[in-house]
């Protein structure tokens, strides 16, 4: 799996401006969810610590392989985005790097969402709360 994460400063001449450029940069971005082959998970954080040296915004996403990431800037829908946005972003950082894909957690394999080759496991007779599970020694 690749995270792809991308921060950057926006363009406005006063708050309310650098609010409303903000606010069509989180909309646009967020309307690749679901439309990406690969792209797994699609994150923007708007900056509220305010200091001098903070981005302003950043974008987190995962992608099944590096050449899904590739495939991505290329994407009809990224370039629509990327044309909406124009010349709004004052500065842009990036970075680029393998994750492990992680281990399904207990809850999840209890709650059926994950499960292999098409099997869900045995429905949970565990309510919450109930200490059935708990080895006391």
């Amino acid at each position: 799996m690749i995270r792809h994460i991308v921060m950057w400063n926006v363009r406005g001449d006063n708050a309310a401006a650098r609010a409303a450029n903000i606010a069509l940069l989180k909309t646009e971005f967020e309307s690749l969810r679901g439309r990406v082959p690969g792209l797994l998970h699609l994150e923007i954080g708007v900056d509220e610590s305010r200091i001098d040296y903070a981005c302003d915004v950043v974008l987190v996403t995962e992608f099944t392989t590096r050449e899904a990431l590739a495939a991505y800037a290329d994407h009809p829908d990224h370039l629509r985005v990327r044309r909406t946005l124009g010349d709004m972003r004052t500065a842009r950082h990036q970075v680029d790097y393998a994750v492990a894909d992680p281990e399904p957690t207990a809850s999840a394999w209890r709650e059926g969402a994950v499960h292999a080759a098409g099997d869900r496991p045995a429905a949970s007779t565990t309510q919450p709360g109930d200490d059935a599970h708990v080895q006391t020694v």
